[in-house]
């Protein structure tokens, strides 16, 4: 019985039938890069304060003080939400009373902004929240719309495997990038924040959908060698490229419905690789289509150059692949022992820190010091250094040193914002820099060691648990970047805290790096600092494996911690 590998080996790994499957797909993932993020400039925040209307009976002078001033980082600026009393201003300007001198403007009630509010438009000229003035007490509705469009793609990782699994890589793909293509146009016309943010739950299912459906694909139909440098530097580094795109987009055009239809246009160009991108032979072989395979695999010997065999799969090994039936397992195993236990507890606590790390410094880049487009480009560009160092990592050093020291960066330098002196903004922006650099690296990397982790009958559930538990950080970010609003840095004191914390617990998980990976549950790899109770079954399962190559426990016990 041959595996698929086998069979396809007269393909070769990296002919131009390869390289083209390999460009088209990680192509497919650019807009994926700049819709993820593009709440940023869709939901900026300008300067505003209370508007004063012009049929007020005010002096100049006294329109001129009608706001009262606040302190917001050290300088004394206009309120955003309060306004004096206009009744009596207008009743002291008729009297011809002088502010500051006749009237002491302490004592003046304040009331709200009854009259709406004048935004800045040196920044923006208009986002969602200028258009449905979500500011103020609606200042909470701008991080729920970003934190429902992570919801859709919560909802999205859960279903787009399914529906890969029984329509098709290809077909999901596409359709997938139609719907987050043709539900980003109907944004652009939405005519209140409840549609807006609704169709925006639908982009996310969209966006997570083709991006899982491109990956599948793509490790489907590469070979072993060329199958790594897809997932982790194809797909990643063109996703980078889509998110360096995104300010370059915002800054040419400032208005949020015409940013948001520039930013749509770009996915109709990949309407025409649905006549190049083939579905993928493995699942077609899945599914008993064995004539469709051989013509995708003969199409891609002819585009190599390769004359194939006549017959390339036996309808006798598929039959006999298709009759193997593995033990069913549930998501309940990956909660049945104290070790499996304890690693899925840990997983999910990693991938959730370095969600909320990753999504909250990725999104509180127009609240950096300086230019929001240049903090929004930089925070991009630092992807790509991050993602080769992470695959350099992987392949030649143990996993948890490699990832504990990616968070105690990213984590450490994030801690160490706030003693930075006001006036070194350069050197604020830099650190932030620096720990989004820790934080994408561990990200990166954090794929690959949690599913060396799990072993083989349950390895899907496990990395998908881990995932959920990544949607959830991408959830809870936003949040974590509104409390900025409240202490500028009481979000970095939070994700550097969590971020060193996981570093620390990331110590204790085992070491996978030149480990066979395991096939059972009593195969994985022990954490560390933990007593086990052994009994019969697991000791002789210990010992089957001993027999089999003594070379096993002898890494575990070099690198135990």
């Amino acid at each position: 019985m041959r595996d698929y590998d086998e069979v396809t080996a007269f393909l070769g790994e990296w002919g131009p039938f390869q390289r083209l499957i390999f460009f088209l797909l990680s192509a497919s993932i650019i807009p994926n890069g700049f819709n993820g993020i593009s709440v940023v400039f869709l939901a900026g925040v300008p300067e505003h304060q209370c508007r004063v209307p012009a049929s007020a009976n005010l002096s100049s002078e006294w329109r001129n003080h009608s706001i009262p001033r606040q302190m917001q980082d050290g300088r004394e600026v206009p309120s955003k939400c309060r306004r004096y009393q206009l009744a009596a201003l207008a009743n002291f300007s008729a009297q011809g009373l002088v502010p500051g001198r006749d009237v002491n403007l302490s004592q003046v009630e304040l009331e709200p902004c009854l009259d709406g509010w004048e935004y800045s438009r040196d920044t923006y000229l208009s986002t969602i929240v200028t258009e449905w003035d979500l500011v103020c007490e609606d200042d909470w509705k701008a991080p729920l719309t970003t934190s429902l469009f992570f919801v859709g793609v919560l909802v999205g990782s859960f279903i787009s495997g399914q529906l890969s699994d029984k329509f098709g890589r290809k077909n999901v793909l596409f359709v997938t990038m139609g719907m987050q293509t043709g539900f980003s146009f109907l944004q652009v016309f939405s005519t209140s924040y409840e549609m807006f943010s609704v169709l925006f739950v639908l982009v996310g299912m969209g966006q997570i959908s083709n991006y899982v459906a491109a990956f599948v694909l793509g490790t489907e139909i590469l070979g072993k060698s060329v199958r790594i440098i897809f997932s982790t530097l194809g797909v990643c580094i063109f996703y980078a490229i889509g998110y360096m795109l995104l300010p370059l987009f915002a800054y040419f055009i400032r208005g949020w419905r015409m940013l948001l239809l520039a930013l749509t246009l770009p996915g109709l160009l990949c309407i025409p690789l649905w006549w190049v991108i083939p579905e993928s032979p493995r699942w077609l072989l899945s599914q008993g289509r064995l004539k469709e395979a051989e013509v995708i695999i003969q199409k891609a010997a002819k585009i190599n150059g390769i004359v194939g065999p006549s017959i390339i799969f036996d309808p006798l090994e598929l039959q006999d692949l298709n009759s193997r039936k593995q033990q069913s397992h549930s998501i309940l195993d990956l909660l049945r022992t104290q070790n499996i236990r304890t690693i899925t507890i840990m997983s999910i606590i990693l991938w959730m820190t370095i969600s909320v790390g990753y999504f909250g410094l990725s999104l509180d880049t127009p609240n950096l010091h300086g230019d929001s487009y240049v903090n929004c480009f930089l925070s991009a560009v630092i992807e790509v250094p991050a993602y080769i160092i992470a695959w350099l990592l992987l392949r030649t050093l143990p996993r948890r040193y490699s990832m504990s020291s990616a968070l105690f960066l990213g984590g450490s330098v994030l801690l160490f914002i706030q003693l930075v002196p006001p006036d070194l903004y350069l050197l604020s922006t830099t650190l932030v820099m620096i720990g989004k650099f820790g934080i994408t690296c561990a990200f990166a990397m954090v794929y690959v060691y949690t599913a060396e982790l799990y072993p083989t009958v349950v390895r899907n559930m496990g990395v998908g648990a881990s995932s959920m538990a990544s949607r959830l950080g991408s959830i809870l970010s936003p949040y974590f970047v509104y409390l900025g609003a409240y202490d500028r840095f009481l979000p970095y004191i939070l994700m550097g805290s969590l971020t060193v914390l996981t570093a620390i617990l990331t110590l204790f998980l085992p070491e996978s790096f030149g480990i066979p990976l395991p096939d059972t549950i009593d195969q994985m790899l022990r954490v560390k600092g933990i007593k086990y109770r052994h009994t019969p079954s697991s000791n002789s399962t210990d010992t089957r494996i001993l027999k089999e190559g003594e070379e096993r426990h002898t890494v575990l016990k070099t690198t135990a911690f």
